[in-house]
């Protein structure tokens, strides 16, 4: 079933409302999700997390049902500390001060600069698919610029990728998921059936530019602020990547995301593409059980 036993729920927080799903008892998890999906990506494993956790599972400002700042010439509304300041709110809503972890792609941005900012929140860490954003940035080169072009053009002026993502927004869909190796029918129906909703919403696309703007700009600036102050994670992390994907044909992920942590890291490569907890749902509830529990 479809999230089984979980509550759909909008939390206010200062900066807006965070949409949601809610479920299960024990220590918190956080789960925050990747481009261009919902917390729906979570299908697969939520459920079964709640077994042991109380699992949250909001969408990020920008996506989904949550709210959606307007474009903005220094994009700061979209800067990943204020997308963490978001996940912080939400928690303190449940009552936790302190939490566990996990997130995919874009999220997983969003959870680095939480733990480089909030430490004190984030008991442990578990990101799925990436490495640092101005690792790749600085590690970019032709075959990057090809396959993350997204990274590029999204980034381009207002409102110039949105009108192009508007005028046919399945089809930008399909390109886009596809650029991953993955099966046709790699998403659950409900699941797809949600991302389809909400790229149909031009306010969406927009904050999902946004994100990829701030990227480019505020969020380096913050990037290097810190590398340079010698901050660092402070919490154990796991980091698991797609063995078919660009992350581990290019980087020795686990080497750079020890770079970046002063704690212990483990990371291991999943047998899938880059939609890990969709393509993989099983090997990621036994990583994430045996890490978080």
């Amino acid at each position: 079933m479809f999230f089984d036993g979980f509550t759909l729920a909008h939390v206010e927080t200062p900066g807006g409302s965070i949409r949601l799903r809610h479920a299960g008892s024990g220590p918190p998890l956080l789960l925050l999700h990747g481009n261009p999906q919902t917390n729906a990506m979570w299908n697969l494993v939520a459920p079964e997390l709640a077994r042991r956790f109380t699992v949250i599972c909001p969408d990020l400002r920008g996506y989904g049902g949550s709210f959606k700042p307007a474009p903005s010439a220094d994009h700061a509304a979209y800067a990943k500390v204020e997308m963490a300041r978001d996940m912080v709110a939400v928690m303190e809503h449940f009552g936790f001060s302190r939490f566990r972890l996990a997130a995919h792609d874009r999220g997983a941005r969003v959870s680095h600069r939480l733990a480089l900012d909030f430490p004190e929140r984030v008991e442990k860490l578990a990101v799925l698919d990436i490495i640092p954003t101005i690792e790749h940035f600085e590690r970019a080169d032709m075959s990057f610029a090809m396959s993350y072009y997204h990274w590029f053009w999204f980034a381009q002026k207002h409102p110039f990728p949105e009108n192009l993502i508007n005028a046919a927004p399945d089809a930008w869909f399909l390109a886009h998921t596809n650029r991953h190796p993955r099966d046709p029918d790699l998403f659950q129906p409900r699941a797809l059936a949600e991302y389809k909703t909400y790229i149909h919403q031009p306010a969406m696309i927009s904050g999902m530019c946004e994100d990829y703007r701030a990227a480019a700009s505020i969020d380096l600036e913050h990037d290097r602020a810190s590398r340079a102050a010698g901050k660092k994670v402070q919490c154990p992390m796991l980091v698991l990547w797609g063995a078919k994907g660009n992350i581990g044909k290019w980087y020795d992920a686990l080497a750079i995301w020890q770079q970046y942590c002063s704690a212990e890291v483990a990371g291991w490569p999943v047998d899938a593409g880059h939609y890990i907890a969709e393509e993989r749902p099983e090997v990621v509830l036994e990583r994430f059980q045996d890490f978080f529990g």
